[in-house]
């Protein structure tokens, strides 16, 4: 599975351990940045990782920063883009399971690294499964649609 990853500087030590982590798995990663601990944006990290998955050059996306919250809204701003910040591992399977996300925020300041991993194994081994679950993920994609310009 190819997977893109990024964060900001809030996330960047988390982002580096989970990276290493799912190299060491043998996933295909695709670090877009940031690379040191110096003051960036969000946003930025977001829409790179957010357009790769939607343009189907990922199948799944993780994205890291201080709280995860700015960094899954901004995700959440692309089209076809269904990020889900999450803190435990039952939001983990079922975030995949029930709405097919397909980016995973975290908190570096909120998650630690030991539950993080933990919470990153499980997204990724969790498939989505369809039947009533697909019409919602459908409906979400006719507000998406109503809304795009």
């Amino acid at each position: 599975m190819k997977i893109a990853i990024g964060s900001d500087h809030g996330g960047y030590g988390l982002k580096e351990l989970i990276r290493k982590h799912l190299q060491e798995k043998g996933f295909d990663i695709k670090d877009f940045g940031t690379d040191s601990t110096a003051s960036v944006d969000y946003p930025d990290f977001a829409k790179a990782v957010g357009e790769a998955v939607v343009a189907g050059e990922f199948q799944r996306g993780i994205l890291i920063c201080g709280t995860g919250i700015g960094i899954s809204i901004a995700a959440n701003k692309i089209p076809g883009v269904r990020c889900a910040l999450v803190g435990d591992c039952f939001s983990a399977k079922a975030t995949r399971q029930h709405n097919d996300a397909n980016i995973l925020a975290l908190g570096e300041r909120v998650v630690g690294p030991g539950l993080a991993l933990e919470i990153v194994d499980i997204w990724l081994s969790a498939e989505f499964e369809g039947g009533r679950h697909q019409g919602r993920v459908d409906k979400i994609a006719d507000i998406e649609k109503k809304y795009t310009l």
